[in-house]
C-alpha cells in the first residue's frame, strides 16, 4: 500500500504495479482467458482465472475482468452445476483419454468465483446475472453433493481439487509409504475411482474419502461472499453450517484445523498454510488468534518473502519443494484478505509488502522461497500478480 513509509515496499510495488499489465496481456488467449504460463501451463485453470478477475479489475480492465469469468464459467454441466478446473480452449482433445471428458477435466478446484463475483459487485460492476447464477450453481454443486454425512466438511473427489497439489496434507492416501513415485502414480490412479453422475460430474471417489478443512473454508468463504451481493438467505445459511463444522475441527495442541476422514490422525492434521484458511469464516476468535500468531511467527510460518507454506519447524518442510514448504502467492493473497476482515491490519501490512517484494524480485513466479524469493516452477506465473491488488487494496467504503 503506497504511503505506508516503506520504501522498499513502495518501490516493489510501483514496479509490480507497471509490469503487470504487460505480462498479463501476454498470456491472454481466445476465447476469453489468461493461461497461467505460456509454456508449463497454456490452458485455462478454474481458481486461477477467478483470481486473474480480481486482478484485471484492479488495472481498470472490467472487460477482460467479466471475459474471464464468462469463459471459465462457460465450462459448466448444465445438468449439475459442476464446473471443471481446466478447459482446453483452442484443443478440446487434449487429455480426453486421461480424463474421458472432451474440452474440459472431469474434477473441479476451489469456487473463487463467489469472491470474484463479489468483488467486481462491490467495485460497481453491473455482473451479467447468468454469471451470478452459474456461480450459484456451481456452489450448490459442492454444497449438495460433496457435504459428508458426518461431520459436515466438503469432500475431495481427488487431492488436486484443493489447489494444493501435492500437499503434505495428502501423503496419507498414498498406498504403502509416500514417495514422490509413489504420489506421482497414486494422483493418476486417483482420476479412475472418481464416482461420477450421467453427465460426468465428479460426485465423489472412495479412495479420497477427505473432509479437507481448506478446501471446505473456500466453499464457505465464497458461498459467504456471493450471498452476501444477492442477499441469498438459504446460500447465507449453508456458509454458517459449513463455518460451525470447520469449527469443530480446530486442534489446539496441533494449531490447525484437521481434515475429516481417514487421514485425520496422521497427514491430515499436517500443519499447512492452506489447512488456515477457516480464518476467512472462522467464528473461533481463539483459533483465529493462535493462527495469526503462527504466520507472523519465523519459527512457523513467518518469513521475509512468506507465509511459508509449511511451519518451519516440521521435518518435511523444504522452502522450494513444490507444496512442500515454498510461498504461494494466491494463499498469501487468501491469508491476507483474512487479516484485513478481521481488523488485523499489521498482519494484512507485512503480507502485502512480502507478496509485492517477492513478486518483483522473483519476476513474477508460480511460488518462491519464503526466506530469498528464489523463483519456484514456471516464471513468469499470471496470479503472482496478485500483488498488485494487495499493493493499492480495492476501496469498497462508499458502497
Amino acid at each position: 500500500m503506497p504511503g505506508t513509509g516503506d520504501p522498499e515496499f513502495e518501490a516493489s510495488a510501483g514496479r509490480v504495479r507497471r509490469a503487470a499489465p504487460d505480462m498479463l496481456a501476454a498470456h491472454w488467449r481466445a476465447p476469453g482467458f489468461t493461461c497461467p504460463n505460456a509454456n508449463v501451463y497454456p490452458w485455462s485453470w478454474l481458481w486461477d482465472s477467478c483470481f486473474h478477475v480480481l486482478v484485471w479489475q484492479a488495472l481498470g480492465r472490467t472487460d477482460r475482468a467479466l471475459a474471464e469469468l464468462a469463459t471459465v464459467l462457460s465450462l459448466q454441466d448444465p445438468e449439475t452445476g459442476f464446473v471443471p478446473h481446466m478447459g482446453y480452449f483452442g484443443d478440446p482433445e487434449a487429455s480426453v483419454e486421461f480424463w474421458g471428458r472432451r474440452g474440459a477435466s472431469s474434477i473441479t478446484q476451489p469456487p473463487m468465483y463467489g469472491h470474484a463475483v463479489a468483488e467486481l459487485v462491490r467495485d460497481g460492476v453491473e455482473v451479467p446475472a447468468s454469471l451470478v447464477a452459474a456461480a450459484r450453481s456451481g456452489l450448490a454443486f459442492l454444497l449438495d453433493h460433496r457435504r459428508r454425512s458426518v461431520g459436515g466438511l466438503i469432500e475431495l473427489a481427488h487431492p488436486w481439487e484443493s489447489g494444493a497439489d501435492d500437499s503434505l496434507r495428502w501423503d496419507d492416501l498414498v498406498p504403502g509409504t509416500w514417495s514422490p513415485d509413489a504420489w506421482r502414480a497414486a494422483k493418476g490412479a486417483f482420476v479412475t475411482s472418481i464416482e461420477r453422475s450421467p453427465s460426468g460430474a465428479p460426485l465423489g471417489n472412495p479412495a479420497t474419502p477427505v473432509g479437507a478443512a481448506s478446501f471446505t473454508a473456500l466453499v464457505a468463504f465464497n458461498a459467504a461472499e456471493l450471498a452476501s451481493v444477492t442477499g441469498d438467505a438459504a446460500l447465507a445459511r449453508q456458509a454458517v453450517e459449513l463455518t460451525a463444522a470447520l469449527d469443530a475441527r480446530w486442534d489446539d495442541r496441533r494449531r490447525t484445523w484437521v481434515d475429516d476422514g481417514p487421514t485425520a490422525t496422521g497427514s491430515g492434521a499436517a500443519p499447512t498454510l492452506e489447512a488456515l484458511l477457516p480464518l476467512l469464516v472462522s467464528t473461533s476468535e481463539t483459533a483465529c488468534e493462535v493462527a495469526f500468531v503462527d504466520l507472523c511467527d519465523p519459527a512457523a510460518y513467518g518469513a521475509a518473502f512468506g507465509p511459508r507454506g509449511v511451519r518451519r519447524d516440521h521435518p518435511a518442510y523444504e522452502p522450494l519443494g513444490y507444496w512442500r514448504g515454498g510461498t504461494w502467492p494466491q494463499l498469501a493473497y487468501l491469508v491476507w484478505v483474512a487479516a484485513r476482515r478481521r481488523g488485523r491490519g499489521d498482519v494484512a501490512a507485512a503480507i502485502a509488502s512480502s507478496m509485492c517484494r517477492a513478486a518483483d524480485r522473483s519476476g513474477f513466479a508460480e511460488y518462491w522461497h519464503p526466506e530469498t524469493a528464489a523463483p519456484g516452477g514456471a516464471v513468469p506465473q499470471s496470479w503472482t500478480a496478485l500483488a498488485v491488488v494487495v499493493a493499492v487494496p480495492p476501496d469498497h467504503s462508499g458502497r
